[in-house]
């Protein structure tokens, strides 16, 4: 089977075929995770020269195919080397807790990576003179509004720890515009499709691995929350859209990046018909819903009429493609806890005890 990646003819996305001043260097802030690992070889494709700021925290595997094209600074965003930021022309920052599990696991860190960091990495950038700074942000922060399609006017009232630490670093860059910064603030909806550093617990990802591992999908609470989805590969194009744009279109702006809003039964049934075109079975099963539930729809019309992108990438696309590269796939890889945020951390924070006692050994 192919493993086609690109999109197909006649579908793009409004991205410029090239680059308006490729001749610079990007500082890519947690760039060896999900998201990282699709945007990284993009700006390398574009010209552009890439410096990789992570912690390694899940490895670096995913950076298998670019890795001798970059150059890789291992430290943790709460604490960036001096030199991270020398020679570098603009800023993409991915890094920190993901979403809300982690955030609600390790609230301090949560805050500290996503908020403090993200306050101190801008500020950093204002000292050096260097002005774009794309932030990725959340859609997240509409949970808990009224119904009804929201755009980025709205006014979000954050309530988990994750939402309100993107706020913060949000209005902390924001306020940075006042000394020169060019923030451009991207609210990400959740994200679905292939990356390199593959992730199954997003809705998407997750439904076409329990379909392929145990044929069922489980509908909590029926299924009929809304939620803003988009592609990982047109949320990789449109933080370099946000790079790109003009600084007077796009200095201090805040963009929702989303394909569009689905509801999660509507999900299961896409991914549940294009697994069964393969052969096997698939039932869905309602179960009861969580405690806490997202419900929200966004608008992206801000996206389309201020940068001219956007995305292309279905989820009906993605299914298909990840169906494709995932059947045969053994068990151990779909269960592999490095492809779960918050199990991985967990495991971790397991471990941590018992890795400090064994260097001390040592």
């Amino acid at each position: 089977m192919s493993h086609e990646f690109e999109p197909a003819e006649g579908r793009q996305n409004g991205l410029a075929p090239q680059a308006p001043d490729p001749d610079q260097t990007i500082l890519v802030a947690g760039g060896a995770g999900y998201i990282g690992c699709v945007l990284i070889p993009r700006l390398l494709a574009r010209g552009y020269r890439v410096r990789l700021l992570d912690r390694l925290y899940f490895g670096e595997s995913g950076l298998a195919s670019f890795r001798d094209q970059i150059e890789l600074v291992v430290a943790d965003v709460r604490d960036v080397p001096d030199t991270a930021l020398d020679g570098v022309d603009g800023v993409i920052n991915l890094s920190g807790l993901s979403n809300d599990p982690t955030a609600e696991f390790d609230p301090d860190a949560n805050w500290q990576m996503n908020a403090i960091a993200t306050e101190t990495l801008g500020q950093k950038c204002v000292e050096r003179g260097i002005e774009r700074y794309v932030f990725a942000s959340s859609c997240s922060l509409y949970d808990g509004l009224p119904p009804g399609m929201h755009d980025e006017t709205a006014d979000i009232q954050p309530r988990a720890a994750y939402a309100t630490s993107k706020r913060y670093g949000e209005e902390a860059l924001l306020k940075l515009a006042d000394d020169g910064l060019v923030p451009v603030l991207m609210r990400n909806g959740t994200v679905y499709g292939w990356s390199p550093r593959m992730r199954f617990d997003l809705v998407v990802n997750t439904f076409v691995k329990d379909a392929l591992l145990n044929g069922r999908l489980n509908l909590h609470g029926g299924g009929w929350m809304w939620r803003p989805l988009v592609d990982v590969r047109d949320v990789s194009d449109a933080m370099i859209a946000a790079y790109e744009a003009p600084a007077e279109k796009v200095q201090g702006e805040i963009f929702n990046v989303l394909h569009s809003n689905y509801q999660i039964r509507e999900l299961a049934l896409l991914v549940a018909g294009t697994v069964q075109l393969t052969g096997r079975t698939v039932t869905l099963s309602e179960t009861p819903a969580p405690k806490l539930t997202r419900d929200y729809e966004c608008s992206n019309a801000k996206l389309s009429t201020t940068l001219g992108f956007i995305p292309r990438h279905s989820v009906l696309e993605a299914a298909s493609d990840l169906v494709n590269r995932l059947e045969g796939s053994d068990k151990t890889t779909l269960t592999d806890p490095r492809h779960y945020n918050i199990r991985w951390l967990e495991l971790m924070s397991e471990l941590k005890p018992s890795l400090e006692r064994f260097e001390t050994v040592l």
